[in-house]
């Protein structure tokens, strides 16, 4: 299940495993096309998935300096392990995340 968090739950959420975390903003039409994609992907269970607002959380989104959304990072142990912004199709999404873009 996609979990929304504030910034207390983002810093534990990325701290100990690996997250994919989802930079967005209710007006975001991008965001909210990413959205439903990425509930067809959560079902999959192949990585945890949190999504942070970033308009009610904009010191986190400046912390990791997203300055477009929608954009997708995944976290490990703390550390941004890679990034991507704009929307993804699912296949898309499912490559990024695996390691198998062309």
């Amino acid at each position: 299940m996609i979990k929304q968090v504030n910034e207390k739950e983002f810093n534990e959420e990325i701290k100990s495993k690996k997250v994919l975390v989802d930079f967005y903003a209710t007006w975001c039409g991008p965001c909210k096309m990413l959205a439903l994609v990425m509930e067809k992907f959560d079902k999959k269970n192949i990585i945890p998935i949190i999504k942070l607002d970033v308009d009610e959380e904009n010191e986190i989104a400046n912390k990791y300096k997203v300055m477009s959304i929608p954009t997708l990072i995944i976290f490990e142990d703390n550390k941004e392990i890679k990034r991507t912004t704009g929307f993804l199709t699912l296949e898309e999404l499912e490559r990024w995340v695996n390691d198998e873009e062309k």
